[in-house]
């Protein structure tokens, strides 16, 4: 039986999951909450790590020091950067970059000091299991959701990718913002604010790790419109739906 820890940022993102754990129990650590069980026969740990690459680096650390995860997968939203990723859409990450991280002319641009590496792979089995279970979630959708939901959010042929998160301490809400993200990271898929912290700490310990990310916006001028129900009516199922397929692939 494998252990595997499942990190979120916030509780939406979480919360279906947890619904799936009839027998888990809670334990604080250092102010966060870890909630031990079982899904699919495993045992899993999961966690809200919070918003923002400290604290989800605080969380992974606490994560190993305490549990010891074989596996640590993240599961959250994330907003849309290259062409041809819509709302809806699911990006499984390969790579985590820090898009805020420069120690330049020490060390080139984005490059992790002492590590060598601007950004840090995902373990390939495990991404190629998220992405396998993102393809069955996008297929699930219309049963998963409304149709009064699915027209409101203009979700009609979701599909998934696999390619370059990044990530950063804000949360992009201008064009101007996510313009110059894909004029300098071409191959950025995605955006948000934990992943790439995770996958260095997983770095450092060993431990394989993927990310997976449901997207909610378009990291533009109009990302923070109807975000919580985003959250509520639809990427907390996508969430469900891929965990729990993914776990029973593992």
């Amino acid at each position: 039986m494998s252990r595997i820890a499942v990190v979120s940022a916030v509780h939406e993102e979480l919360a279906e999951i947890l619904q799936l754990m009839p027998d888990e129990h809670k334990v604080t650590v250092a102010g966060r909450e870890f909630w031990q069980g079982h899904l699919q026969g495993h045992e899993v740990v999961a966690v809200l790590c919070g918003i923002g690459k400290v604290a989800a680096a605080t969380t992974a650390t606490l994560l190993h020091e305490r549990f010891q995860p074989e596996y640590i997968v993240f599961t959250g939203v994330a907003g849309g950067l290259a062409p041809g990723i819509e709302v809806g859409d699911v990006v499984v990450g390969a790579r985590y970059l820090q898009h805020d991280l420069s120690a330049a002319p020490l060390f080139p641009q984005w490059e992790v000091p002492g590590s060598g590496k601007q950004h840090f792979d995902a373990d390939l089995v495990l991404a190629q299991v998220l992405e396998e279970a993102a393809r069955d979630a996008v297929t699930w959708l219309p049963k998963l959701v409304s149709a009064e939901t699915l027209r409101a959010f203009g979700l009609h042929r979701p599909t998934v990718h696999r390619g370059l998160i990044i990530s950063g301490d804000r949360f992009i809400t201008r064009m101007a913002e996510s313009q110059a993200l894909r004029e300098a990271l071409p191959d950025a898929l995605a955006v948000d604010m934990e992943s790439a912290a995770v996958a260095q700490v997983c770095w450092d310990y060993g431990t394989p790790f993927a990310a997976v990310r449901t997207i909610s916006d378009r990291a533009d001028d109009e990302a923070h419109i109807d975000f919580q129900a985003f959250m509520r009516d639809v990427a907390r199922h996508y969430s469900a739906r891929i965990v729990r397929k993914a776990l029973n692939l593992l």
